[in-house]
């Protein structure tokens, strides 16, 4: 683990991981927002992060320049830095890891989480991720689950993943866990494709949903639940105010309703479909 800076080693009661990652896995931020939730929640302490130097390349993803409270000149690395928190209620103690999808050597990263894991004796690891989809932000955020394994899924109540094509880092690192017999499972939100904010309170209510049941924890959604009706109400607006639009998500609705697949009898997308929920609100604020 030479790529780690460990500040200690936390003691834990038969944990369980959660990982998220910004970048291409990570729509609305759905995903990081839910880890970050888990980590306020539970007042959870960071232990350890990834020297981000041998993965990164930093003309794509720049540190950024702060001037602190003192006055003094601060540089910001690309994170990716690991938390513990005792469980309380529930059986397992949580480690949750929480950065940036790195540009370069994803199996030599992965490798540094495997053994991480496994010197904590992490049983578990639950990987986040969020993807835009033709789904109506009106219903339900749908959310999948899946392992590689047919026996964890079936004890998990998951699918068996038999997803192909191109992936992310939790690809890599599901695929480095599952050939070292580290169980290993993922949840995927569904985003409306045509909504673009920097947040989605629905999708991270979802996916507190199904992590609570693998955590054993429960969770306090009135500040979520509150965040969510305001994004409901905000989208509403800037929908109502485009017919085509409007048309267009009133099929995706119909689409859900009958039980198809996303976007199925939705039909093909006006061509130019993408909601810029903050920018209509400083044009209607402006107005």
């Amino acid at each position: 683990m030479e790529h780690l800076r460990l500040d200690r080693v936390p003691g834990l009661h038969d944990p369980v991981a959660i990982v998220a990652f910004a970048g291409w896995n990570d729509a609305a931020t759905s995903a990081t927002t839910t880890a970050r939730f888990v980590i306020r929640r539970l007042g959870a302490r960071r232990f350890a992060s990834i020297d981000p130097e041998p993965f990164f390349d930093f003309r794509e993803a720049r540190p950024v320049v702060r001037i602190d409270s003192g006055g003094e000149r601060t540089i910001t690395w690309p994170a990716n830095e690991f938390f513990y928190a005792r469980n309380p209620i529930g059986p397992h103690d949580i480690v949750i890891a929480v950065g940036v999808e790195p540009h370069l050597r994803w199996q030599t990263f992965a490798d540094t989480f495997r053994a991480l894991f496994g010197e904590l004796g992490v049983g578990l690891t639950v990987s986040l991720g969020a993807l835009m989809a033709d789904v109506p932000h009106t219903r339900e955020v749908r959310v999948t689950g899946s392992a590689a394994d047919a026996g964890l899924a079936a004890r998990l109540g998951l699918a068996v993943s038999r997803y192909q094509g191109p992936t992310g880092v939790p690809g890599v690192l599901g695929d480095v866990f599952r050939h070292a017999g580290h169980p290993w499972v993922s949840l995927w939100a569904n985003v409306p494709h045509y909504v673009t904010t920097s947040q989605n309170p629905p999708a991270t209510i979802a996916l507190l949903r199904r992590l609570e049941s693998l955590l054993g924890l429960g969770f306090d959604y009135s500040e979520l639940n509150a965040a969510a009706e305001r994004f409901r109400d905000e989208v509403d607006t800037a929908v109502l105010s485009n017919p085509e639009i409007a048309a267009y998500v009133h099929r995706l609705e119909e689409s859900h309703d009958s039980g198809a697949g996303p976007g199925d009898d939705a039909g093909p997308p006006p061509g130019d479909l993408l909601l810029d929920i903050e920018e209509f609100l400083r044009e209607q604020r402006d107005e």
